[in-house]
């Protein structure tokens, strides 16, 4: 059996994409080089690697043996060149970061300064919804995950580094907004509009509010961040948001409610799989993160105009894994 670095490239972006179509353009090359790459790497192999139905291909089960198998050919392999790299004293290469939706809001400021200090490393940015980083995370496609709850179905390891405050947000004309401090069972009456189940925000709210023994009226389920603010602001319920997803308040039209038992403390944390060995780039990424997140701890008095809550500032330690 024998198969070459090329045909195995093509078969990962043909997993990755779904189609013949998909994986050319990714790999900058013609349809026709694609099928007839994975037909030699099929006949290699002795066994069809995929099959097509309607316009999407389905990978075999000797597809997938295979394709976890290029995977972990290619990881090595890149893990090499960098070794080389480091030994050569130089700093080019690439890094691989994937993270949830809410991360967005300040990972790519983090991101900003790590090429500044070194502009040769190329950076690929994955964002996605929780379940979609926890199954990367799973094939181990890339070099490091940043998301707020662990995967409990994967052997990780973990680092927290910054924390993620999960406060009551409603629009800025709210009756309660500017009072004291709001028992939650007041706000038995209200409707909220959450993030969609799976999502690292709605699963550490579901388990506040069971912890209290709060049973929200739940309007809207939306899987971002952005149209539940709008809807906030709309006067369609109250939500709850991570501090980090919240900009200038006032300007949104929105404020943060006082609500007995709010912040939510959990913890942003980069992730990776027990015993991958990290690139020394992802290594030197890893130290630099920890670094800079001092400097991004959310504080709701910066969100307005309006003093804060003293319930609304928080500084998780960052061992604290929660």
């Amino acid at each position: 059996m024998s198969a070459t670095f090329r045909q195995l490239r093509l078969l990962l972006a043909l997993a990755e994409h779904g189609s013949i179509t998909g994986a050319a353009r990714a790999c900058h090359v013609t349809q026709p080089t694609v099928s007839m790459q994975l037909k030699e790497l099929a006949d290699s192999v002795g066994l069809p690697l995929y099959e097509k139905i309607g316009q999407r291909v389905f990978l075999t089960e000797a597809g997938q043996a295979l394709v976890r198998t290029a995977r972990a050919m290619v990881e090595e392999w890149s893990a090499f060149e960098q070794e080389i790299l480091a030994m050569q004293g130089l700093h080019r290469g690439k890094l691989r970061v994937a993270v949830v939706s809410t991360a967005k809001y300040f990972v790519p400021r983090i991101l900003g300064a790590f090429c500044a200090r070194y502009p040769e490393i190329e950076i690929a940015l994955e964002v996605n919804n929780r379940d979609g980083i926890v199954a990367r995370l799973r094939d181990n496609r890339d070099d490091l995950y940043i998301l707020s709850r662990p995967p409990s179905e994967i052997e990780v390891e973990q680092q927290p580094f910054l924390d993620n405050p999960l406060v009551v947000v409603a629009p800025e004309k709210h009756p309660l907004v500017g009072g004291d401090s709001v028992e939650l069972e007041r706000l038995a009456d209200e409707r909220f509009i959450l993030r969609e189940r799976g999502s690292g925000t709605r699963l550490a709210t579901d388990d506040h509010f069971a912890r209290v023994g709060f049973q929200p009226r739940v309007r809207l389920e939306l899987g971002s961040n952005e149209a539940i603010k709008q809807a906030v602001a709309g006067g369609m319920g109250l939500s709850v948001l991570s501090l980090h997803a919240l900009g200038h308040l006032r300007d949104e039209q929105l404020a943060v409610l006082p609500v007995a038992g709010f912040p939510i403390h959990s913890n942003w944390a980069i992730y990776y799989p027990k015993g991958k060995r990290l690139s020394p780039i992802a290594d030197e990424f890893l130290a630099h993160l920890l670094t800079s997140a001092a400097q991004l701890i959310p504080d709701a008095s910066q969100t307005s105009d309006r003093a804060a809550p003293e319930t609304a500032r928080v500084a998780i330690p960052a061992g604290s894994g929660r």
